[in-house]
């Protein structure tokens, strides 16, 4: 007999960056399931536009995930309004595409205070809320770049390298508490984040709405890790198995290092543009540390 799904009805459920494309397409997810849901977002208009959407009792509240102390204030609010957080899903993050010797220093930092130091956060706090009631549940939204490199992507890839270790550690270090804990790996999705990236033949852009199942899934049968395709985990396992020249020869081949190379800029201009106003607080930290290089 399979393992029996566990019931997400009435549990308080909080996601980062759910204004927009799959955290927003979770949240809708996760209300159908009768979850009660709170969404934080930079953006507080999206915020509330989508916890409007979802009706009931869904929050919507602006949250700027590198802001730890006000993470954490956003944590309480939502426990205040709410009750205890039983699931949180780590979810935001952003992708600057372009060379690697190109990219300024502002990037960099915001893509590790984003992607990975937030993550570290959030997932903290959700310990240190879980574990003394035994109960609930993290998910970390990472990437296929969290098991493979891409050219114009490397530190966006080490980022998602970073969210995939932390949570393997995590999940030993959760081993009998009652708190379980996934890490998502999606491969491209069709949200404003991919903009101007085309997909490969062998591999279609997955949908918001795929990767929400594939969360809900995680959080129903408390999966670990899971690859969005499916299909892609046992891909991985066994290229493994070959030498890494013949990887390479076979990516080649599939193009699967051409589409980041060959992103339309163009196209992704708005997105790069609202990636790099996303994290207030770490651009303060930034502008003094180049105002301090340039007084010396």
């Amino acid at each position: 007999m399979g393992k029996q799904p566990r019931s997400l009805y009435g549990r308080v459920a909080v996601i980062t960056g759910g204004g927009r494309g799959i955290g927003k397409a979770l949240a809708l997810a996760l209300t159908s399931e009768g979850c009660r849901v709170a969404i934080g977002d930079v953006d507080a208009a999206s915020a509330e536009a989508a916890a409007a959407e979802l009706g009931g009792e869904a929050l919507g509240l602006p949250l700027d995930v590198t802001d730890r102390p006000g993470f954490t204030a956003f944590l309480d609010e939502v426990e205040r309004r709410l009750g205890p957080i039983d699931v949180l899903v780590n979810n935001a993050g952003i992708m600057p595409v372009g060379p690697v010797d190109e990219e300024d220093d502002a990037t960099a930092i915001r893509l590790l205070e984003i992607n990975l130091h937030a993550v570290i956060h959030g997932t903290k706090e959700a310990m240190r809320r879980m574990k003394p009631r035994g109960t609930g549940h993290i998910v970390n939204i990472a990437s296929t770049a969290g098991k493979n490199g891409a050219p114009h992507l490397a530190t966006y890839c080490a980022t998602k390298h970073g969210v995939v270790g932390f949570t393997e550690a995590v999940r030993a270090e959760l081993r009998g508490t009652g708190v379980g804990v996934s890490v998502l790996l999606p491969h491209f999705v069709s949200t404003e984040l991919t903009a101007g990236i085309k997909a490969t033949p062998t591999i279609p852009h997955s949908t918001p709405e795929q990767v929400a199942e594939a969360a809900l899934n995680a959080l129903r049968f408390d999966r670990f890790e899971v690859w969005i395709p499916n299909r892609l985990g046992p891909t991985w396992a066994l290229s493994n198995f070959l030498p890494r020249r013949l990887r390479d020869a076979l990516a080649r081949t599939l193009r699967f290092d051409r589409a980041l190379v060959e992103a339309d800029r163009g196209a992704r201009a708005a997105y790069e543009a609202r990636a790099a106003a996303s994290a207030p607080a770490t651009d303060v930290v930034i502008a003094e540390s180049a105002a301090e290089r340039e007084a010396a």
